[in-house]
C-alpha cells in the first residue's frame, strides 16, 4: 500500500507505532550502554533520576513538602531572648580590689520563684549584707535569705532604687539534663554568653569565671538546666534542686 493511499487516522496510528518501536529500541540501547559504562558515569545519572522522581511524586497527591533549615545560632538567640529577664546582675557593698569600700560585683543571679527569689553563687554572696540586683526592669535592693549546702545562696528582691521602676521578670522553664545526649550543646548565660558540648555526665564540669558565677545554664530549647557556680568542688547545681530549696525557703 502506498503512503498516499492512507487516510488521516491511519497516518496517526502509523506515527504512533513508529514512535513506540523507536522508544523501545532507544531503551534497549540505553540500558546496554549503561551496563557497559563505568560507575563514574552511571552514578550522576542515577542521582538525577532519583531527584527527579522525588520532586515529581509529591505532586501527584497535591502535597507540598517544604524543608525548613534551622540554624544553631538562631536557636541560641531564641534561648537567650526567652530567658533575658530571668537573669540579673548582682552587686553588694564591700571592698574592691584596691581596698576601697563601695559597690562591687557579686556575679549573676537567676529568678527561681514567682515571689522574687534570686539564686546566686554562695562564694560571692556568703552571708548578710547590702545586696542589689538589676535586670531590664531596673535596679532593686535585695535581702539575703540563706546559703544552701549545694553551693548557692538565695536573695529576696525588695524595693526599687527608683520609684518609677517596677520589678518584671520571668521564671525559667525547667529542663531535664537526663534527657540530653552526649554531644549536644549547652549555653551559659551570665555576664557573657558561652557554649559547651555536653559530655553525658550528670555533674557538668565547666569553667566558670567569677563574672559568670550564678549564670543560667540552658539547652538549645531555652529550658533551664541549672545554675553555674565558681566553687572549687562544683561548677553546676541543677535547676530542680534550686527550685525545691526556694519553695521551702522563708519568704522574708
Amino acid at each position: 500500500m502506498d503512503m498516499k493511499d492512507l487516510n488521516q487516522s491511519q497516518l496517526i496510528l502509523l506515527a504512533i507505532l513508529i514512535s513506540f518501536i523507536t522508544s523501545i529500541a532507544t531503551g534497549i540501547v540505553t540500558v546496554t550502554l549503561l551496563q557497559q559504562a563505568p560507575a563514574s558515569v552511571t552514578m550522576p545519572i542515577n542521582r538525577i533520576v532519583r531527584q527527579t522522581v522525588e520532586k515529581i511524586v509529591p505532586g501527584e497527591g497535591k502535597n507540598t513538602v517544604q524543608t525548613v533549615v534551622v540554624k544553631e545560632e538562631d536557636l541560641v538567640v531564641d534561648a537567650i531572648a526567652k530567658n533575658e529577664s530571668a537573669v540579673f546582675s548582682v552587686t553588694k557593698d564591700g571592698l574592691d580590689q584596691n581596698g576601697s569600700y563601695g559597690e562591687v560585683s557579686a556575679g549573676r543571679g537567676v529568678a527561681v520563684s514567682s515571689s522574687g527569689i534570686i539564686a546566686v553563687d554562695a562564694s560571692l554572696a556568703p552571708g548578710s549584707g547590702n545586696y542589689y540586683v538589676k535586670n531590664g526592669s531596673g535596679k532593686f535592693k535585695a535581702t539575703f535569705l540563706l546559703v544552701d549546702k549545694l553551693g548557692f545562696s538565695l536573695l529576696k528582691v525588695e524595693d526599687s532604687l527608683d520609684s518609677k521602676n517596677k520589678l518584671a521578670y520571668t521564671k525559667p522553664v525547667a529542663g531535664d539534663l537526663s534527657k540530653m545526649k552526649a554531644g549536644q550543646k549547652i549555653i551559659l548565660f551570665g555576664s557573657s554568653i558561652a557554649s559547651f558540648i555536653y559530655d553525658g555526665s550528670d555533674d557538668l564540669k565547666i569553667s566558670v569565671a567569677k563574672s559568670n558565677a550564678g549564670g543560667l545554664i540552658l539547652d538549645l530549647d531555652g529550658n533551664a538546666l541549672g545554675v553555674a557556680l565558681s566553687g572549687e568542688n562544683t561548677s553546676f547545681v541543677s535547676i530542680s534542686d534550686v527550685f525545691k530549696v526556694s519553695e521551702a525557703s522563708p519568704k522574708v
